[in-house]
């Protein structure tokens, strides 16, 4: 299964939908999903897919890879976090329901602690809510929204936690982010609240999952080298070419900023 692939199911299912689904053994929900319903109730495989930033991945990988490494073991569910030099990553999770849920509460209860610890060294004395971010298909935000925004209300108020879903979709891809934020406990029962959405109201058409893209890195040119910044070091740029003869302005002991640099006058 690929991480462009976006399955829904919940891990509580209302007694219609499991009615529903007794009939469907097998759906599709802009991937492969297997569906089954067995003494035990229902054993779903889906997948869910989480935006999340540089520090948030660096929180979820932890030390040496130790702290994803016991998030798959303990979870059972399978936790995959994309390449590349990105501002922005994809986390995907893969497993049956008990598993997706388990893992998901082991990476909402640790952005909790990443919280709380930041805390002790700040002076501000409120808790800020923890914050996910779901990637889901635009074709099946109109039904969490529901009529009039009816849906979405109706899962704030009954978990406690802030649901928003963004107007645009993501850059060349056929997704919106959809942002919730609250106590862990409020966030877990407001994904399954949302799967269950996602269960009834399949995405039309073909999805074209959000993938980030590497930020553009500013190259500075300073005494005939170029430079790109990473955190607060200045690193040799080897793929750009200094011509021999620079423009008087490169000579200056002042490095220039060539990218999202203007003179001041041209803007006054």
């Amino acid at each position: 299964m690929g991480e462009g692939d976006a399955i829904w199911a919940p891990s509580i299912l209302p007694h219609s939908t499991l009615s529903t689904l007794s009939h469907h053994p097998e759906l599709h929900f802009g991937g492969k999903m297997e569906s089954k319903v067995s003494e035990g109730g229902l054993n779903v495989t889906l997948t869910i897919r989480l935006l999340m930033h540089g520090k948030e991945v660096g929180s979820i990988i932890g030390k040496k890879g130790e702290t994803v490494k016991k998030m798959r073991e303990e979870s059972g569910a399978r936790i995959n976090i994309s390449e590349g030099n990105c501002p922005e990553r994809i986390v995907t999770i893969t497993g049956p329901t008990d598993a997706i849920f388990k893992a998901f509460a082991m990476i909402a209860y640790k952005f909790e602690e990443d919280i709380i610890n930041s805390m002790s060294n700040s002076p501000a004395t409120s808790k800020p809510p923890v914050t996910l971010r779901l990637v889901v298909p635009a074709s099946q935000c109109g039904s969490l929204i529901g009529k009039g925004g009816s849906k979405i209300k109706e899962i704030r108020e009954s978990t406690g936690a802030q649901v928003q879903v963004a107007g645009d979709m993501l850059p060349n891809s056929t997704e919106r982010a959809v942002t919730i934020s609250g106590t862990p406990d409020a966030i877990i029962q407001c994904v399954k609240q949302i799967c269950v959405v996602m269960l009834e109201s399949p995405p039309k058409g073909a999805t074209i999952p959000y993938r980030p893209k590497p930020a553009s890195t500013p190259v500075i040119f300073a005494g005939g080298q170029a430079y790109t910044i990473q955190g607060q070091y200045a690193i040799p740029h080897p793929d750009v070419w200094m011509p021999a003869h620079r423009p008087a302005l490169m000579n200056s002991p002042f490095p220039m900023m060539l990218h999202n640099w203007t003179p001041r006058h041209q803007n006054q």
